[in-house]
C-alpha cells in the first residue's frame, strides 16, 4: 500500500493535490493486484518515498536522477543507485563510482558506502523516475502513474530560484528536462551507467567535477563525492 501520509510534511504539501492522490490511489490499486498474482514488488512499500523523505526540498543541492529500483532480492531500498550497506554493490553502483573516481583524479581510492547516505545528508536526492518495480522484471512499472508523481517532484525543484544541479542518467531521466528551467540551473544528461549503456557516455562524462564547479559558482559548499 502507498503510504502517503509517511512522505515527508514539505514534500507533502507540495506534491499531495487532489489531482495527485487520484494517481497514486489508481497506482495502489495497480500495486495491489500485482502483489495479489504473487508477484514480489521492490522496495517495501514503507520505502517508496525514502529518498524525498531524507532531503526536504529546502536542503536539495543536486538531483540524480535513475529509471526504476533494483529488481533482484535485497538491493532496493528507496534510493536510487543505492544499496544497503550489507549488499554487494551491483554494477551500476560500481560504475558510477569508477566514475567518480576517474572525474576526480582519486585513482583507486577505498570504495565509499554502498548506501550513498554520505551524498544524501549533504544534499543530494537519489531519485527514480518510477519508485516500484516488479522482482526480476526492470521497467515494469512504467506507466503506471510514478512518473507523473515524479515529474512533479523535478518540476518544483527545476522552478526554484534556487541553483540546482540536476544529473540526469538514462532515457527515462532525460525525459524531464523539459520540467527545468534550465536559466538558473545545471542540467546534465548521460546514458544510464548499467553495464549495457556505462560505455556509451556515462563513463567519461565527467559529472561530478562539473557539479561541484557550478556549485562553488554559485557561492555553494561543493560535495564530497
Amino acid at each position: 500500500m502507498i503510504q502517503a501520509q509517511l512522505l515527508e510534511p514539505a514534500w507533502r504539501s507540495i506534491l499531495l493535490t487532489e489531482t495527485m492522490l487520484n494517481h497514486l490511489a489508481e497506482l495502489d490499486e495497480f500495486l495491489a493486484a500485482t502483489r495479489a498474482t504473487g508477484t514480489t514488488v521492490y522496495p517495501e512499500s514503507e520505502n517508496f518515498f525514502n529518498a524525498l523523505n531524507a532531503v526536504p526540498p529546502s536542503q536539495v543541492k543536486v538531483v540524480i536522477l535513475g529509471q526504476d529500483p533494483y529488481h533482484s532480492e535485497g538491493l532496493a531500498n528507496g534510493f536510487a543507485f543505492a544499496v544497503p550497506q550489507s549488499a554487494k554493490p551491483p554494477p551500476s553502483l560500481r560504475n558510477i563510482i569508477s566514475e567518480v573516481q576517474r572525474d576526480l583524479g582519486r585513482g583507486k581510492a577505498p570504495f565509499p558506502k554502498h548506501d550513498l547516505m554520505p551524498w544524501v545528508e549533504q544534499g543530494v536526492l537519489l531519485l527514480n523516475t518510477v519508485l516500484s518495480v516488479a522482482k526480476g522484471l526492470a521497467g515494469s512499472h512504467h506507466d503506471r502513474g510514478w512518473t507523473f508523481f515524479t515529474d512533479a517532484v523535478i518540476a518544483h525543484l527545476g522552478a526554484r530560484a534556487a541553483p540546482t544541479v540536476f544529473m540526469l542518467w538514462g532515457k527515462a531521466a532525460q525525459q524531464k528536462a523539459r520540467l527545468i528551467q534550465r536559466d538558473q540551473h545545471l542540467v546534465l544528461t548521460a546514458p544510464h551507467p548499467s553495464p549495457l549503456s556505462v560505455y556509451r557516455g556515462f563513463s567519461g562524462c565527467g559529472h561530478f567535477s562539473q557539479c561541484n564547479r557550478f556549485l562553488i559558482d554559485q557561492g555553494q559548499a561543493p560535495i564530497d563525492w
